[in-house]
């Protein structure tokens, strides 16, 4: 299985800034640690201009390439502007393009970060510069063969990015599953949302989770899937307000792989938001991967590799 990261573009932070970089880090070697001999580990080359620009305004991408962005626009990123800031955006979105194009030949593919749902067309917000699943999806929609494609985000934050820059293409279908109090404090309407009360536990998130898969999807629509696998519905995430245990985590990622294989919906997997100690966070996200190695191999040999392909272009 393929799985694609960027930690070691650098994304320079003052100290005591509250963006734990570290864990993309730590993720990598848990994975490479207990999964090496299955996985292989790549680096993606940046998105082109244009690929961006099918997702954002160009005169945004100039103010970020050209650290033309204001005060107020790096307060509502969350990140200084740097080149090297730009360079991690820009690898960390070209990681999850790398990752979808590898699901539709594989399955499944993986992106160790990604899941910047708070950027929208003409602006980032949330520690998010670029919406690298939109990108991604504007690439499966213009290039692949992809005709309607779901983003499951199971993010503990909404999607408002995401929603937003696809509230007006009927061949995406948004759907976000996050705490109800939590940011963004003004929600942006995606096509399915489902609000969550805090101290929400495994047990009644499972329940919406199911009723979400069985009953508001008709997953055999979709020719493709993005899951934004946020680890901070997590008990202990100091942004999340939700009461998930790691297990009630992983039986997430279970539920969610088994009904793609039901309907042979290839996936890429993004990690999204994690905001616990990290080394709790790497554990989730390493139990995400190992939640889509299992699906991959179970997937792989009977893969319909023919009838999921980039077009010739």
């Amino acid at each position: 299985m393929r799985v694609y990261y960027c930690d070691h573009f650098e994304l320079p932070l003052p100290t005591g800034h509250r963006f734990p970089i570290g864990k993309y880090r730590l993720t990598r070697e848990l994975v490479a640690a207990e999964l090496g001999r299955h996985i292989q580990l790549e680096v993606a080359d940046a998105p082109s201009y244009e690929q961006l620009a099918r997702v954002h305004h160009r005169d945004y991408l100039q103010r970020v390439m050209q650290g033309q962005l204001s005060e107020l626009e790096q307060r509502r990123i969350g990140f200084p502007w740097s080149e090297k800031m730009v360079q991690r955006s820009l690898r960390s979105t070209g990681a999850t393009l790398a990752a979808a194009k590898a699901a539709l030949s594989d399955g499944i593919a993986v992106h160790l970060s990604g899941g910047t749902h708070h950027a929208f067309a003409d602006s980032g917000q949330g520690f998010c510069v670029f919406n690298d699943v939109a990108v991604a999806a504007m690439e499966l929609l213009d290039v692949a063969q992809s005709t309607r494609i779901l983003v499951l985000d199971l993010d503990v934050h909404q999607g408002n990015g995401t929603a937003s820059i696809f509230a007006n293409e009927p061949r995406v279908t948004t759907v976000s599953m996050h705490g109800d109090k939590n940011f963004p404090y003004q929600k942006t309407d995606g096509d399915i949302d489902i609000p969550l009360p805090d101290g929400t536990d495994d047990d009644l998130y499972q329940t919406h989770l199911r009723e979400t898969l069985d009953d508001k999807l008709e997953l055999e629509e979709f020719d493709f899937a993005f899951f934004i696998a946020g680890a901070d519905p997590y008990e202990g995430d100091r942004m999340g307000r939700l009461s998930l245990s790691q297990r009630g985590l992983e039986q997430r990622d279970q539920l969610v792989f088994s009904k793609l294989a039901n309907q042979e919906i290839p996936c890429a997997v993004v990690m999204g938001g994690g905001y616990a100690e990290i080394e709790a966070v790497a554990r989730i996200h390493a139990n995400t991967v190992g939640a889509a190695l299992a699906h991959f191999q179970r997937i792989s040999a009977a893969w319909p590799k023919t009838s999921h392909h980039l077009k010739n272009h």
